[in-house]
């Protein structure tokens, strides 16, 4: 045995059974992946999910430090997770409940690596397991509940900026109309679109920076803040666009949406670092004292 695995209590074993284990249950729930891994690629609204397992695994790497202090202990909790999974799963394929089926696949996947390393560890990594539940696609009931009230605030101080540019623009709902011609803000910038990558780009930043849980919570709560504001410095010059898109290039707005969707990430992570510098400016207690990031 060497010093690493009688220190830490890890060793190669361990590794083996999580992948043996994990991919039991991935078999398992393998249609209901297969689902996942389709709304993700063709849903646009859904795509963030793609970002959520590198989020995961950056949360644990900048904790690493934490393998030392948690030997990986089996937990009988792990068992009950992947029984509760597959009967989520049976439950809702008879009531044809579709975040029932992926939720389950999810739970059992995320109890078939705690059968093997145990609660501790988990607990010690929370941020990187409770980040999982994001691989769950939004019911379509629930997303256009957020959608339609992001929609109709983004439109409105997407106007309200246009006339402070002074450009002539009318709002009716989601309709923003300049040079007579109506763009909706669900086709020109859908808000949705952005809001869960923003969160997760607000929740890596809140646990990767050794914060005050206090401000953790500011930050994840301004998130749809920093949506609305990413959205309306994208939508703004992209209605600009398809109001003079006669005067431009064929496919200049509908590429320049893309690309700036792109740039609104690395921009709201700037804007939340802006908080937290602000924070720190007024004198509110901002970081932990600790002396790594890896230990926050």
């Amino acid at each position: 045995m060497s010093l690493v695995e009688s220190r830490y209590g890890w060793s190669a074993r361990h590794v083996v059974m999580v992948i043996v284990l994990l991919g039991a249950a991935i078999y398992a729930g393998f249609d209901q992946w297969k689902d996942i891994l389709m709304i993700a690629s063709k849903d646009e609204e859904a795509s963030h999910i793609f970002l959520v397992i590198p989020i995961a695994i950056w949360l644990v790497w900048i904790r690493r430090v934490r393998f030392r202090r948690c030997p990986p202990r089996p937990s009988w909790v792990g068992f009950v997770m992947i029984i509760a999974g597959y009967l989520l799963i049976t439950v809702s394929l008879r009531t044809a409940f579709q975040a029932g089926l992926h939720g389950g696949a999810v739970l059992m996947a995320v109890g078939a690596i705690i059968a093997v390393v145990g609660t501790q560890v988990a607990a010690n990594f929370f941020p990187a397991v409770a980040i999982l539940a994001l691989l769950v696609p939004i019911p379509g009931n629930l997303r256009l509940a957020i959608a339609g009230p992001l929609q109709n605030a983004t439109a409105r101080v997407t106007t309200g900026m246009l006339e402070m540019m002074g450009f002539y623009v009318e709002r009716s709902g989601n309709l923003v109309n300049i040079n007579d011609m109506p763009v909706a803000v669900a086709e020109a910038c859908n808000g949705m679109r952005m809001v869960f990558a923003l969160l997760l780009v607000a929740y890596a930043f809140a646990f990767t920076v050794p914060l005050r849980n206090s401000v953790r919570l500011v930050v994840l709560l301004l998130s749809p803040v920093a949506a609305i504001i990413c959205n309306v410095l994208r939508l703004a010059p992209t209605v600009v666009m398809y109001g003079n898109q006669e005067r431009l290039p064929e496919g200049w707005p509908d590429g320049f949406h893309d690309i700036a969707g792109w740039l609104m990430l690395p921009l709201a992570f700037l804007m939340l670092l802006g908080i937290t510098r602000a924070l720190r400016w007024a004198m509110v207690p901002t970081y932990r004292f600790t002396l790594a990031t890896q230990s926050s």
